[in-house]
């Protein structure tokens, strides 16, 4: 019996049969689903999505909530269900998942979120679109999303095409490197990607072309019972850039500002600010967003099947939190006396 059974998720019978049977598996968030995209593009890219990985050989895990039920592995028509505007599915972050069971809402899992409960379920792998990280004003708001926090606690590889251009690349590079993330671009240079951009003024720790090193990379941080996460940032192919890098920095200062004047604050920013750069780019952007996703899911796939087997050295703490064994006490038995 897998382990997540005892968390209380509900795993699909192909997504347990796959855990069960040490095949590649790979977690997909349902945020893109609820407050990424708008009708019908959500519910045809999230179908996309699970197609290219099935067609790279590994099962899709779509994560999140149906009436307070937490989902690992969502059917199409559950898709269709939490995607439905009449839902009102919530935002859930790490933080809002006891919230949203008690009250038995619907949910799009964010980055934090899905990663927790991929890690509860067993599953390695997470592909994305881009994580959050620092904003660009965070010294004055604080605003650092909870993505960063959960990628410095929680052992699951996040495919992704860096973070969203919107924040602030370097503020959240340092974050990552505090915090012990690991950080490789898959591809020839180090320049860490920015979202929409292939390329971004920052430079990344490592990088590697390989993802059979970028697997080994992995799975030696799991045979040492490391808990952090791993950043596996991946280029926007360059076919998919939306526009000139310029325009698209221009988009996003208007938008920031926008968002400022309108006092939209915490989980809000994001979707806000995405769905008014896709206005100003005049769609543009919202086909980069979903090429990018889609490159994500093929290369998260492909990396599933690698880390897949039994030859991923296994740890011996809980899928949850890396936490220190602490030896049993020895009882010494009193000798016993004789009358």
């Amino acid at each position: 019996m897998l382990r997540a059974v005892r968390h209380g998720l509900k795993i699909s019978a192909e997504v347990r049969q796959a855990l069960h049977e040490k095949r590649g598996v790979v977690a997909l968030e349902s945020t893109v689903i609820t407050h990424g995209l708008p009708q019908p593009t959500n519910i045809e890219t999230a179908k996309s999505l699970e197609n290219i990985v099935r067609e790279n050989g590994a099962v899709p895990a779509t994560i999140g909530l149906l009436n307070g039920e937490v989902h690992v592995g969502l059917t199409f028509s559950q898709i269709e269900q939490i995607a439905d505007p009449s839902a009102s599915a919530v935002k859930v972050s790490q933080r809002d998942i006891p919230f949203a069971m008690a009250k038995k809402l619907h949910g799009g899992t964010t980055v934090a979120a899905t990663m927790f409960l991929a890690n509860l379920a067993g599953i390695r792998v997470f592909a994305t679109g881009g994580i959050g990280g620092v904003h660009r004003d965070a010294e004055d708001s604080f605003d650092i999303s909870a993505d960063l926090i959960e990628l410095s606690r929680t052992p699951v590889a996040v495919v992704c095409a860096g973070v969203k251009s919107i924040l602030d690349v370097g503020k959240t590079l340092e974050f990552m490197e505090t915090h012990g993330v690991g950080v490789v671009v898959h591809g020839k240079s180090k320049s860490f990607p920015g979202f929409f951009v292939p390329e971004t003024d920052f430079q990344a720790p490592y990088n590697s072309e390989s993802l059979e090193e970028i697997a080994a990379i992995i799975k030696h941080g799991r045979s040492l019972n490391m808990s952090n996460g791993m950043v596996i940032a991946c280029p926007i192919p360059q076919e998919h850039v939306a526009a000139d890098p310029t325009l698209i920095e221009n988009a996003i200062q208007k938008a920031v500002k926008e968002a400022k004047k309108q006092k939209i604050v915490a989980k809000e920013v994001t979707p806000y600010i995405l769905q008014r750069v896709n206005d100003i780019t005049k769609g543009r952007s919202m086909k980069s967003n979903i090429a990018l996703l889609e490159n994500n899911a093929r290369i998260g796939a492909k990396l599933s099947v690698l880390l897949a087997g039994r030859s991923e050295p296994e740890s011996e703490s809980s899928p949850v939190r890396a936490k220190a064994q602490v030896p049993k006490r020895k009882v010494e038995k009193k000798p016993k006396v004789v009358s």
